[in-house]
């Protein structure tokens, strides 16, 4: 269990940090934000890829990803992420 958190950290802030990095543009997201970001993305690319490849099924739709699936996830919640703050009328930094 306690590599599986650890796992999660380690995994998700990296693909936050490449999700924000491969959506051009200025992001002010703390580094929370961005490991939550990482997090969401994973499972966003894991069920993804159940929709894409049928394979895993036995452990659900939600489940962590590998890497690239994170950061496909990640970038995904970056942009939708974005169309949130643009919506609620808070501006992104410039």
């Amino acid at each position: 269990m306690i590599g599986f958190i650890l796992y999660l950290i380690v995994i998700g802030l990296v693909a936050g940090l490449l999700g924000r990095l491969l959506v051009p543009g200025p992001d002010p997201m703390s580094l929370l934000t961005t490991w939550v970001v990482g997090v969401i993305g994973s499972f966003v690319g894991g069920f993804i890829g159940y929709l894409i490849f049928k394979k895993d099924s036995t452990e659900g739709y939600f489940q962590p990803s590998g890497i690239i699936g994170s950061i496909v996830g990640a970038v995904i919640v970056v942009l939708i992420y974005r169309a949130i703050q643009r919506r609620s009328g808070r501006p992104i930094a410039r």
